[in-house]
Formats: C-alpha cells, structure tokens, sequence
C-alpha cells in the first residue's frame, strides 16, 4: 500500500463524499486521518480511502453507523492480526458473514424496486403514447 498522504479534498474527489461527510465519519470515529500536516490539515492514505469507500457503499444499503463501525473493526482485526487463534478468527468471520448475507438481502430488496418503478416508468411511457396517438387522430 502506498505511503502517498492526501489532502481531504483529493480524498472527497476520490470517494465522491462531500468534506461535511468526511469530517462528519471522522467525528464519530469510523475514519481517523493518517496524519496532519505541519499547518493542521487532514492528511489520508490510500487504506483510509479504501476505509472510506466501505463505508460510502454501507450507506445506501442501509446501515447504521454503528454497524458500519462493527463491520470496520471485524475486518481491521482480520487484516491485522495474525495472533488470532482459530476460535477468535472464526468469530470475526461469522461477524463479516453476517453482514455479508444483510448486504446481500438488501440487494435483493433494491432489485425488487428497480424492477417496480421500471414496470411504473414503462406503464407511464405507454400512457403517454397513447394519449398522444389519440391526440393526433
């Protein structure tokens, strides 16, 4: 992983987060800068973006930022530590699983409701089209 410290504003063009949001994840502690600089300013690496972009596809889905906190930690933990024992290591699996099967139900959701408001748009469409061929006649 590179060393290379960024700026908050490259991380929020990286990300697509705005710089409220960011500092908004620093404030309740899912996201610590790396480091600062000499004047004060946030400085970020390349695991605090990819930490970041966990956390922007969390959102949409759904989860709590306590959840997005546990999950964060669960995977910290797995990356990190290599004096897990086995019981330890497969605790913090079942932990990541179980938000994969949640990530995975609310996928499904969303499929169910990109497939309703397509019907909607195409039952709409089709209104349109007739009421304009009957305007024309």
């Amino acid at each position: 992983m590179d060393d290379k410290h960024m700026q908050i504003g490259e991380v929020a063009a990286r990300t697509e987060l705005s710089l409220r949001t960011i500092r908004h994840y620093e404030e309740t502690g899912l996201v610590i800068p790396s480091a600062r600089s000499q004047g004060g300013f946030r400085l970020y690496t390349e695991a605090d973006v990819a930490r970041l972009m966990v956390i922007r596809r969390m959102k949409p889905l759904g989860f709590t930022l306590d959840q997005m906190r546990d999950l964060l930690e669960a995977t910290d933990c797995l990356d990190r530590d290599s004096d897990l024992n086995a019981a330890e290591r497969e605790v913090l699996l079942n932990r990541v699983r179980a938000y994969e099967r949640a990530a995975a139900e609310q996928v499904d959701k969303l499929r169910v409701q990109l497939s309703r408001a397509e019907d909607f748009a195409a039952t709409l469409r089709s209104r349109l089209e007739q009421n304009a061929s009957v305007a024309l006649s």
